[in-house]
């Protein structure tokens, strides 16, 4: 069972940046594509950018341009550097396996306000 922590959310103003990290336990975690997905209030869970086992990556519109998704095998790390972030950027931010998500961790929350 595969369990994911995480990190690194936190209110920023904006135009500003912040840089998530997904700590996934169990080597399996390495050999899957992994997503970061964003659920506003009262708004559904989506999915805003992707990454293969090999690197390949792919981003939702809203965010093209401004996000980078990026990880570590050794480490069992997904990450997400957000730039110029927008109020609406706010969300709690989760990273998964898109094809057959995992247990869902617990997320981070990402406020973006002046």
């Amino acid at each position: 069972q595969v369990q994911l922590v995480e990190s690194g959310g936190g209110l920023v103003q904006p135009g500003g940046s912040l840089r998530l990290s997904c700590v996934g336990s169990g080597s399996i975690f390495r050999i899957n594509t992994m997503g970061w997905y964003r659920q506003a209030p009262g708004k559904q869970r989506e999915l805003v950018a992707t990454i293969t086992s090999g690197g390949r990556t792919s981003y939702a519109e809203s965010v093209k341009g401004r996000f980078t998704i990026s990880r570590d095998n050794a480490k069992n790390t997904v990450y997400l550097q957000m730039n110029s972030l927008k109020p609406e950027d706010t969300a709690v931010y989760y990273c998964n396996r898109p094809l057959g998500p995992f247990s869902w961790g617990q997320g981070t929350q990402v406020t973006v306000s002046s």
